[in-house]
């Protein structure tokens, strides 16, 4: 099938989120567990590509908003490559590092996930059976991590460590998050298309490209580029079951070429009712078991929850955004000085730093950027912060019009 062209109206319906709030796979209890950076193998395209039916990106797009499937259960494997070390092995050498064990006390609080997923490919069991039904787990070689969420209760299992994490939901927990963040933080192939069509604007190309088969499902490729250049980001690809209109598949490649940033799809899929008891879970016997009320109270979950306004305003003077859609550049300074470099007189401290990243010089003076496959970011050596999905030249270019 030929790619079709979004039109005008494409545009203006991705802004004004004309989407429909389904209730998805994955137990929004969960979202906790995935990074910001989202750790979502790429090929899980069958044989040939099915003949469907002409359809426009309008009405893909559409077809994505209506979709209101409640009830699956199914396999997803999902990738990411930033370019970065795998980060597994730092939270536990960091003694818990960022919603770790110190946090809650548990490695079985879903944010001591974050890293994990962070970086490498892993496998993932997804079952859901409406609103107050879903179940997620974690599969690592011999062990396994789950989240439930039955009812009012949301159990996380850690088999490795023999712990269990236990919330209640009946102040809503399960709808926010298990940090009330979910929404923030997309973990499927659902959510990251969302977050992509919502995101999308006149600086955006939406097109219809052709057919594919995964996990056995007729789809079609709905097709997302940036228009202009100086992203890193090359295109966003969205299978799109054809029947049911879910995100089956999301894959981002970046504008430099090679293997996937973020891929994330189902191998297998079933859109039957799970079992009933998909989502019994009672602690087996010598489980560790923390409660996250009682966590709550010591204070120990709050210490990775994001700073509140005034706090952030402290550290991250006159926040600004240059530019607009995919070259959009975040702008703030720190208030202090920027990061020791050799060329600042710091020594081998400044060495090490400048091996990490690459020292650039503009109207602005000098500083060093850090690269990913993805995000790029340049701190001057006078505190300021240039931040986004941008190319290395398009920052220093920002930060000479900035000076």
């Amino acid at each position: 099938m030929a790619p079709y062209e979004s039109d005008d109206n494409t545009n203006e319906d991705l802004r004004t989120g004309r989407r429909k709030a389904a209730r998805y796979v994955v137990p929004v209890a969960v979202l906790g567990v995935a990074a910001a950076t989202i750790g979502l193998v790429p090929a899980f395209a069958g044989s040939g590509d099915p003949d469907l039916p002409d359809i426009t990106a309008q009405q893909l797009i559409e077809k994505i908003a209506a979709s209101d499937v409640q009830q699956l259960s199914g396999t997803v494997k999902i990738s990411t490559d930033l370019g970065l070390p795998n980060l597994g092995g730092l939270e536990s050498s960091l003694g818990g590092g960022v919603g770790g064990r110190e946090e809650s006390g548990s490695s079985a609080d879903p944010s001591s996930k974050l890293l994990e997923l962070a970086s490498g490919t892993h496998t993932l069991r997804v079952a859901s059976d409406g609103e107050d039904k879903q179940k997620l787990s974690l599969l690592d070689k011999a062990a396994e991590y789950s989240v439930i969420h039955n009812g009012d209760e949301v159990w996380a299992y850690d088999s490795a460590s023999n712990e269990a994490y236990h919330m209640k939901d009946s102040s809503g927990a399960a709808e926010k998050g298990t940090k009330g963040k979910s929404e923030d933080v997309p973990t499927t192939p659902k959510e990251l298309a969302d977050e992509v069509l919502k995101a999308a604007d006149d600086t955006t190309s939406v097109t219809v490209d052709g057919t594919a088969q995964v996990a056995g499902r007729d789809a079609y490729k709905l097709l997302i580029k940036p228009k202009a250049s100086g992203s890193t980001v090359g295109a966003i690809s969205i299978a799109v079951d054809s029947k049911t209109g879910l995100p089956l598949k999301f894959t981002l490649t970046p504008a430099s070429g090679g293997a996937a940033v973020i891929d994330a799809g189902f191998t297998k899929v079933d859109f039957s009712k799970p079992a009933a008891s998909t989502f019994d879970f009672s602690p087996p016997k010598g489980t560790k078991v923390t409660e996250g009320d009682e966590a709550k109270a010591e204070g120990r979950t709050d210490r990775a929850q994001p700073k509140g306004g005034e706090d952030l305003g402290k550290e991250f003077q006159g926040l600004d955004v240059i530019g607009e859609g995919w070259s959009s550049i975040a702008q703030f300074d720190t208030g202090g000085e920027g990061m020791p470099s050799e060329s600042s007189g710091a020594g081998d401290a400044g060495r090490f730093l400048d091996s990490l990243g690459d020292h650039v010089t503009g109207k602005f003076g000098s500083g060093t950027v850090f690269s990913t496959r993805l995000v790029n970011a340049l701190i001057t050596d006078d505190g300021k912060v240039y931040a986004g999905a941008v190319t290395k030249d398009a920052l220093v270019k920002a930060a000479n019009a900035a000076k």
